[in-house]
């Protein structure tokens, strides 16, 4: 049987890959976080346990069973067993991992940012694939609004950024405002 990824940041977002049979999905006894790393000076958004939590996300086929390019795009994270704790709409035994930062690369000290480049791009596909309600649940299962933002917009420091239209900018805009987010 082929096995799905879910994603739940950028992976959301259909134009930052080339996984096709996308569908929405709910990870649930999972909650966000924006962590500090020893390995980059930018945050990573990863999913930490929490039983009363539940994210959503998409989930897409990894074709033959491929690993390796999933695996070197999200360098830095630990591809764990979802089996059970998403609600999907394909088969139940359908094979389901995502990603999550390793506890112990974890660092709670530092001048971390997260760069807006690539909360754009999260958010865009949010937007796309959940609608507004979706990227109100997207800010709001998240965790670590209190990091800085860096605002890279206009010279994206984030590989895969996408240009945002201003209705999309705003919306970014609107909720880093409500969540009284440190933007420099």
């Amino acid at each position: 049987m082929t096995p799905y990824f879910f994603g739940y940041g950028s992976l959301v977002n259909k134009d930052t890959h080339v996984y096709d049979n996308a569908h929405r999905a709910v990870l649930k006894g999972w909650r966000r976080a924006w962590v500090r790393t020893e390995d980059r000076e930018t945050v990573f958004l990863t999913a930490r346990a929490d039983p009363n939590s539940r994210i959503d996300g998409l989930i897409a086929a990894v074709p033959n069973a491929d690993w390796a390019a999933l695996d070197a795009r999200e360098t830095g994270y630990k591809r764990l067993a979802s089996d059970g704790f998403v609600d999907h709409p394909l088969e139940p035994a359908t094979p389901v991992q995502h990603y999550a930062i390793p506890s112990e690369s974890m660092r709670h000290d530092g001048d971390h940012v997260i760069l807006l480049s690539y909360l754009d791009v999260v958010v865009q596909g949010y937007l796309r694939e959940f609608g507004h309600d979706g990227v109100q649940r997207f800010f709001d299962t998240t965790d670590g609004w209190d990091t800085p933002i860096l605002n890279d917009r206009h010279a994206p420091r984030y590989p895969r950024h996408k240009q945002l239209g201003p209705d999309e900018t705003a919306l970014v805009n609107s909720h880093l405002t409500r969540l009284s987010a440190f933007v420099k």
